[in-house]
């Protein structure tokens, strides 16, 4: 899946990507380190905290433009959303 990252260019594309994301986790729950949804979050919000050297590592610079209000608005809604 890591690869499909560099693909995402639409809003199709994110979809395409979750529902991805979504079977993944049905059908390969065990491949999952963080299986309970507050371990997910906890190790997203890590990673936000660390995220330099991700893109250090593997080479590229870190997204200069990113809209991190419409991203937590994705985190909200999700819990609220029916």
């Amino acid at each position: 899946m890591y690869e499909e990252l560099n693909n995402i260019a639409t809003r199709g594309d994110f979809l395409q990507f979750m529902d991805n994301l979504i079977k993944d986790n049905k059908y390969n729950e065990k491949e999952w380190e963080n299986k309970e949804i507050c371990s997910y979050l906890e190790s997203i919000s890590s990673w936000v905290e660390s995220m330099e050297g991700f893109y250090l590592n593997i080479g590229q610079e870190k997204p200069a433009d990113i809209d991190w209000q419409f991203i937590a608005t994705l985190f909200y809604v999700g819990k609220i959303y029916e």
